[in-house]
């Protein structure tokens, strides 16, 4: 595997001339809102355990907002999150129907709780846009590079108009739109070609951003020709990021431009 600045400057990054449509992820790549993503989980699964406890008469560990996240929950669609963070934890529920209210013990009872909270945060906190993103954003309009974002969360579209961004984007697809259209979710690639399919462009020719795991690891099995693994954890999330399959690996997405803000060029030697 390239290291970070091998990758950063070589031709296979897919950046520049060798791009030509970048497909992004949302929370933790556009904006901030994988905290109130992770906040709003906590918040949801440590009141079911409670609850769910007390009649069991179990003692469950409480939500990791940080570890828990970044394993089961970040970049996943709702109801796989919740399977694979109950699944954990020992504990099954049934699915449930989509009109479960908040607080029922269910699969989409769980999910419907978490969307209310998100909504509050969101509401209350905003969508807290990357500066390094928007430079990247900026640079990709004036190559005339096409965009897209492909995001589990339900509320995707709702957050880039909150964002004031919706308009940079030729394509979206977040949950609701993967639902409509039967869309496997993350880590499963078929978002992401789905939104390379509407851009017109084949996937190899393609960059794609994202900070969750199974975002890289749906990019890379989808055979796009750069995966740029957004680092916002620390630790060990850059190494996962790698050995999940990133191409490469920033902190910020400023990083990927030249010192006057345009897209580098790479040459063949790098």
């Amino acid at each position: 595997m390239a290291s970070p600045a091998d990758a950063l400057t070589g031709s296979d990054l897919g950046l520049g001339i060798d791009a030509h449509a970048f497909l992004f992820g949302l929370d933790g790549v556009l904006t901030r809102t994988a905290g109130l993503h992770a906040e709003a989980w906590k918040k949801t699964f440590d009141t079911f355990l409670r609850a769910f406890d007390t009649h069991s008469l179990r003692h469950d560990l409480p939500f990791d907002q940080r570890a828990d996240f970044a394993e089961h929950l970040d970049g996943r669609q709702e109801d796989d999150g919740i399977r694979s963070f109950l699944a954990s934890r020992g504990i099954e529920v049934p699915d449930g129907d989509p009109d479960d209210a908040p607080g029922t013990e269910t699969i989409r009872g769980i999910a419907a709780a978490k969307r209310w909270v998100f909504v509050s945060l969101l509401e209350a906190r905003g969508p807290g846009l990357d500066q390094g993103a928007l430079r990247l954003l900026g640079a990709a309009a004036d190559a005339g590079l096409p965009c897209a974002v492909v995001t589990s969360t339900e509320q995707g579209g709702r957050v880039l108009q909150t964002a004031g961004i919706a308009d940079r984007f030729e394509v979206v697809v977040d949950g609701a739109v993967a639902a409509e259209r039967g869309l496997p979710g993350k880590p499963a690639p078929d978002g992401h070609l789905y939104a390379a399919r509407e851009l017109g462009v084949e996937p190899s020719a393609a960059a794609v951003f994202e900070e969750a795991l199974a975002g890289v690891e749906a990019a890379r099995a989808g055979g796009f020709g750069a995966v740029v693994g957004v680092d916002r954890f620390g630790g060990q999330h850059g190494r996962r990021l790698w050995e999940s399959g990133a191409t490469a690996v920033v902190t910020d997405l400023a990083d990927l431009l030249g010192p006057s803000g345009e897209l580098r060029e790479h040459d063949a030697t790098g």
